[in-house]
């Protein structure tokens, strides 16, 4: 019989792997947060950047779950679970890319298809270069939002779920706003150096307040499992957690 952790990390697992799988498909549609003519002007000293317009994809929806259930699966399982996690999704999304490709191989079938090969197309593709720069960003953001996590924790003494959770994301994904951009538009000379700037810090500005609006929904999730598994179960594998994912 499966047990309660199973359960547990089951559970945790399939809404972040879903949650990351649709981030993928649906970031190609691009919106503007508040008004489409607010930005300002910030200087680096070399050159001068404007910030704003906030345009981010609408992929940054469904990151949210992503950061809670990644906090989560942290406290309760460590590196290895989060390790696991992060393999599982990639997989997924190399093979859903794969698919997506191999569907439009086939031309539509004319006057009777309700979606045409451009419309299929230019919903479902991406650029190989977005491809790549997302896969590597997420994978490296989840490495370094784990070394974050446990760091803050042995600095806390186990502590302050708040700092180590909300810190780790803050942290990791200033990683991952830096490599997906840079990979997907900045190397292939799609943006020049002082748009890759300003969409960076407008996106990650837009990560930062989510996480630290979802502070909360952290520690709901934790009272909500250690009353799941009892105190003492949920306790032991915090502390088992933490012993194995030693740096």
């Amino acid at each position: 019989m499966t047990s309660k952790k199973d359960k547990l990390f089951l559970f945790l697992a399939t809404f972040f792997v879903a949650n990351a799988i649709i981030a993928e498909i649906i970031g190609g549609k691009l919106i503007v947060l508040g008004d489409a003519s607010f930005s300002f002007m910030l200087n680096f000293g070399i050159f001068d950047t404007q910030v704003g317009p906030f345009i981010l994809s609408v992929g940054v929806i469904p990151w949210p779950i992503v950061f809670l259930s990644t906090d989560l699966i942290n406290e309760y399982f460590g590196k290895k679970g989060v390790r696991q996690i992060t393999n599982i999704a990639v997989v997924l999304i190399l093979y859903i890319f794969l698919i997506i490709y191999l569907t439009m191989i086939p031309d539509a079938a004319e006057g009777i298809s309700p979606v045409t090969d451009a419309a299929y197309g230019q919903v479902l593709s991406q650029s190989m270069w977005i491809i790549v720069g997302s896969i590597i960003a997420f994978v490296v953001s989840q490495i370094v939002d784990v070394l974050v996590f446990h760091v803050f924790r042995r600095r806390t003494g186990g502590k302050m779920l708040w700092m180590r959770a909300t810190g780790s994301t803050i942290v990791s994904q200033f990683i991952d706003s830096v490599v997906i951009l840079g990979i997907a538009f900045y190397l292939p000379g799609k943006i020049n150096l002082s748009q890759y700037l300003g969409f960076a810090i407008t996106n990650y500005s837009y990560k930062v307040l989510i996480a630290v609006i979802i502070t909360p929904l952290i520690y709901l999730g934790h009272g909500l499992i250690d009353r799941y598994l009892g105190s003492e179960v949920a306790e032991e594998m915090i502390e088992e957690a933490a012993a194995n994912s030693q740096i």
